[in-house]
């Protein structure tokens, strides 16, 4: 059977930003490996690491190896918030030391909405159904 799972690469943060996620959502990590004083990255930090948000399958790493590109807006976690307290919450968060790309407000298609890199560059699309 097929999967998809969205796979997060980051260079020293994965631990910090996953951990900051699972604050943030119903949320478990599933299970997580690290790379030891052999390498070849940095010992303890974190190899392979699988998580839920929301019921939804995520897995994310720390590279090993320097590249030149990050995260972009052109891929987005979307995310349908049942009320305004809870966008609110999540919008505030994500924000914090992050990139405002679309403060929260009725943009026609939603009566409120937001868009924002968080401090990790991950993009996240937050929507009140």
């Amino acid at each position: 059977m097929q999967k998809i799972t969205t796979f997060l690469m980051f260079e020293g943060q994965a631990e910090e930003a996953m951990n900051f996620y699972l604050s943030l959502f119903d949320a478990e990590v599933v299970a997580i490996m690290r790379y030891g004083a052999e390498g070849p990255g940095a010992e303890g930090s974190v190899q392979h690491a699988t998580f839920t948000l929301a019921g939804q399958r995520f897995m994310c790493i720390d590279s090993s190896e320097k590249h030149a590109f990050g995260f972009t807006p052109a891929v987005s976690l979307y995310v349908d918030t049942a009320d305004e307290g809870e966008i609110d919450r999540l919008y505030a968060a994500l924000a914090e030391k992050g990139q405002e790309l679309m403060p929260l407000a009725d943009y026609g298609f939603s009566t409120k909405f937001g868009w924002v890199n968080d401090r990790f560059g991950v993009s996240w699309q937050l929507n009140l159904t």
